[in-house]
């Protein structure tokens, strides 16, 4: 469970273009929710994404996770809770490493490194039979270097990666506004699957009204860094784009 309690976050404080960017943000994400984050840019709802991540501590406020308080620890310090899939899909790969070597890379992320990172006969059967199930060919790629893969096709691999060791929780910053219609349809039919699959807690941040009415359990609408409205659509018809247009 992900619980936030009074979290604010000031940029450029006491300056005279302060921001402040999340205003008593409270609200509780329960083990196994997957949640949408909505909102136009500048409405808060990246910066309250990396506040659970880590990447930007909170001025006040607690961030906890299963009862723990992280709000003081940086994003390497919680990667045995979260894992991340960024906007840009060369952000979540190593472009010069292979693909097999990126996914070795990501199995030891919550462990610690030698110089030797071990890809025998048993990890590469285990990552092609995982690769195998995206029906995209790659799984006869596992040598060639990731860059040269189209960015949806590097999508879909740092989808898996993420979901590959202890954590349980994903945090989505927009991982498909960066590819085409089509592509993006399919990452994100990936994502929910993946967060089904691994019964993950998750979390995506969004400004497409169409993702927030198709996917997840709840919607949190975000204005001028406070909720404006919270959304459960678990056991109710789903939103309409009218609806929520309507309230965004």
């Amino acid at each position: 469970m992900i619980q936030l309690n009074h979290i604010h976050k000031y940029f450029f404080k006491d300056a005279a273009n302060e921001v402040h960017a999340l205003n008593d943000l409270s609200f509780e994400v329960p083990a196994g929710q997957f949640l949408v984050l909505l909102g136009s840019n500048g409405s808060g709802k990246s910066t309250l994404l990396n506040c659970i991540g880590g990447s930007v501590l909170p001025n006040e406020g607690q961030v906890l996770i299963d009862q723990t308080d992280v709000s003081g620890l940086r994003e390497d310090q919680r990667s045995k809770w979260i894992s991340r899939v960024f906007q840009n899909p060369l952000t979540g790969t190593a472009s010069d490493l292979t693909v097999i070597e990126n996914f070795r890379l990501a199995s030891l992320r919550t462990r610690s490194k030698s110089f030797r990172i071990g890809i025998d006969s048993k990890f590469r059967s285990l990552i092609k039979e995982q690769i195998t199930q995206l029906n995209l060919g790659l799984e006869n790629k596992l040598d060639q270097p990731i860059g040269g893969l189209s960015g949806g096709q590097r999508q879909s691999l740092t989808l898996l990666m993420a979901v590959m060791d202890t954590s349980k929780i994903l945090l989505l910053d927009e991982p498909a506004s960066a590819l085409d219609p089509r592509t993006a349809e399919l990452i994100m039919q990936l994502a929910e699957k993946l967060i089904k699959q691994y019964q993950l807690t998750a979390i995506l941040v969004t400004h497409n009204l169409k993702e927030a009415v198709t996917y997840g359990d709840r919607v949190i609408i975000m204005r001028e860094g406070k909720i404006s409205h919270d959304l459960n659509k678990t056991g109710s018809p789903q939103l309409s784009m009218t609806q929520l247009l309507d309230l965004f």
